[in-house]
């Protein structure tokens, strides 16, 4: 058991230790704070911005605004399998399904790129712009203007 144990630590600090690499573009083991939660949506996990300043909190920044990756990755390994177990873990392609069903109330099997902006950003922990435009470049299908959701979920 202490084996396993010690086995998940090392392959969540591995995992941890390459998605801050992406980030460290000095490659000087320093990240710009406000990549803090670029970092942990690499790894799986989608925490709200209250969890996100929360988790920040912890973290020691210095006085330019840069996370050591040796302040980062305890914290980070701590929390890593708390918050993808029980807080930010993704939906279930289901859940997925029927929640963007929900949204569709016409039942056409697709929404329009402005509804879903709607609901993205003015419900629930909203989407900001950038990230509204990053997801439609990648799901909305140029020829018909829409997103094909049930094609995208298939259960």
């Amino acid at each position: 058991r202490a084996q396993e144990e010690a086995a998940a630590g090392t392959e969540a600090e591995l995992k941890i230790r390459s998605a801050f690499e992406v980030f460290d573009h000095d490659s000087n083991n320093t990240v710009d704070v406000r990549e803090t939660g670029a970092i942990i949506s690499s790894l799986g996990c989608f925490p709200t911005q209250a969890d996100l300043h929360a988790f920040i909190a912890e973290l020691e920044e210095d006085q330019s605004g840069h996370v050591h990756l040796d302040k980062f990755l305890p914290v980070m390994t701590k929390r890593l399998h708390i918050y993808y177990f029980f807080s930010f873990a993704p939906a279930s392609l289901k859940s997925l399904n029927l929640g963007l069903q929900v949204l569709d109330k016409e039942k056409k099997g697709h929404l329009e790129p402005d509804e879903l902006t709607k609901y993205m950003t003015q419900e629930g922990e909203p989407f900001t712009q950038e990230e509204m435009e990053e997801m439609l470049t990648a799901l909305v299908d140029p020829k018909k203007n829409c997103v094909h959701y049930k094609e995208l979920i298939k259960n």
